[in-house]
């Protein structure tokens, strides 16, 4: 990653995540990997999910199937973390067993058995390298791409929005990606307070910049993408 610039993250929305909750015993396993590149749960540079292994009729009840990631819930003293997941079934785990990375479970727990809350995950985010965010540079708002190129063979991304790290976010009605001051009435950029408010507000293009050409303190930082599944409306390109 650059030492110029903190990684792109994407932000990953399931539309068809639903409601589905199933309570699930976790325990910690020693042979299941769990890298620098998948540590801790709010981790920006996190590039890779950690991973889970569940039973086939946990992995069928939640539909994980069609992306196989699932967000366990775990509390504790009163607090609630959430994990992210990538998905792997066991035969050898039944019903509502799963295990995890014994060092994972340590430092969200401080156990290596625990209880938590499962379900197919509604939102994570990934941290991509420069080369990645390169490619997908020239993209616009409701463009989609191919999933390979982040990690995710078979699934389509329609990109919604994003910001960057100062918190200025793409506008639909702006093209290209460069910065430029608008009348708003309403969000990204502005949220009204009263009926018929509008403010002026600085706002980024509704391209993704090539990032070898911003500055470290304002480049994008957040692109926000939901998975287009099969027989939804796509966008009007589509990256390599």
């Amino acid at each position: 990653m650059s030492e110029e610039r903190p990684p792109l993250r994407i932000v990953i929305s399931d539309p068809k995540a639903g409601d589905k909750v199933v309570k699930v015993k976790v325990k910690g396993v020693d042979d299941i990997e769990y890298t620098d590149e998948m540590r801790k749960t709010k981790e920006k540079e996190r590039t890779k999910l950690p991973i889970a292994r569940v039973s086939k009729e946990l992995y069928e009840e939640l539909r994980l199937g069609e992306v196989g990631v699932m967000t366990l819930r775990f509390r504790s003293e009163g607090k609630k973390t959430n994990v992210p997941f990538k998905v792997e079934v066991s035969d050898k785990l039944k019903g509502n067993e799963v295990e995890v990375s014994m060092e994972l479970l340590g430092e969200v727990a401080g156990n290596l058995e625990a209880e938590a809350e499962a379900f197919r995950a509604k939102a994570w985010q990934i941290a991509v390298p420069e080369d990645v965010a390169v490619r997908l540079a020239g993209l616009e708002i409701n463009d989609v791409f191919d999933g390979t190129l982040i990690g995710y063979e078979g699934l389509k991304f329609k990109i919604r929005g994003g910001s960057d790290a100062t918190g200025i976010p793409m506008h639909p009605g702006v093209p290209g990606a460069g910065k430029k001051r608008i009348l708003l009435s309403g969000p990204p950029g502005f949220h009204p307070r009263e009926k018929g408010e509008r403010r002026r507000k600085l706002v980024r293009g509704r391209a993704i910049p090539d990032p070898r050409g911003e500055r470290r303190k304002t480049a994008l930082a957040q692109l926000n993408v939901v998975i287009v599944y099969e027989g939804e409306k796509k966008g009007p390109s589509e990256q390599r």
